[in-house]
């Protein structure tokens, strides 16, 4: 592990000084409760996956949504009311890797139906090997980029493909946990366009990927 946390190579030097001016001493603030009550609500998503009944998938579905908005709302808070920790920047990416992983994996284990893609029981694999492989490699490189320089850091820092990448995941995570039993939207239109959403968030986390290398070669090459 470098010297440095881990959402720390999103940050150029500028940046890190206003963070660590505004930075709070504390380790259990607003915004870092509520990103450990997304780690929390994990164990939570996976009971009431297991769950067959309509009130099992409106809470399943309830959580990962609520997942989704404290996301954004622990950020928004930690930057509103200058609550930024370390532990916090260090426990947000984890949470939110945590929910997503476990998502996937849970929607692998019950191969959707849906008659316009036929018989096809890889059909959220692929997408979601994309997906939770781009983060694995994504967290590596950020962590050696923070043990190297300024510059490779902020090569890293999160861009606009990667925000696209991120709200077309949340789409279609929460349409496919919604009609995971094809009660709602009967046809499978529903289901059809939470695939199509996934397989756009797997293209992006590939070429954002793509995007982060190509940068991290020309500062090397410099």
């Amino acid at each position: 592990m470098g010297s440095e946390p881990l959402m720390q190579p999103q940050l150029v030097p500028q940046q890190r000084l206003a963070y660590s001016n505004n930075s709070s001493s504390k380790i259990l603030t607003l915004p870092t409760v509520l990103t450990l009550g997304r780690v929390v609500a994990v164990p939570v998503l996976i009971f009431t996956f297991s769950v067959d009944s309509w009130w099992g998938r409106t809470a399943t579905t309830s959580i990962f949504m609520a997942a989704a908005i404290t996301d954004w709302l622990d950020g928004y808070l930690a930057r509103k009311m200058k609550l930024c920790s370390a532990f916090g920047a260090l426990l947000d990416p984890v949470a939110d890797k945590l929910m997503v992983a476990a998502t996937l994996v849970l929607l692998c284990s019950r191969p959707v139906n849906v008659s316009v893609f036929g018989q096809a029981p890889w059909l959220l694999n692929v997408p979601s090997i994309a997906i939770i492989g781009r983060e694995i490699t994504m967290s590596a490189v950020r962590e050696w980029a923070a043990s190297q320089n300024s510059k490779l850091s902020e090569a890293v820092a999160v861009n606009k493909l990667g925000k696209w990448k991120t709200a077309t995941q949340m789409a279609a995570l929460t349409i496919l946990l919604a009609t995971r039993d094809n009660s709602v939207g009967e046809g499978g239109i529903l289901v059809a366009s939470g695939v199509i959403f996934l397989y756009i968030s797997a293209g992006l986390s590939v070429m954002s990927l793509a995007v982060y290398v190509e940068k991290i070669g020309k500062v090397l090459l410099k």
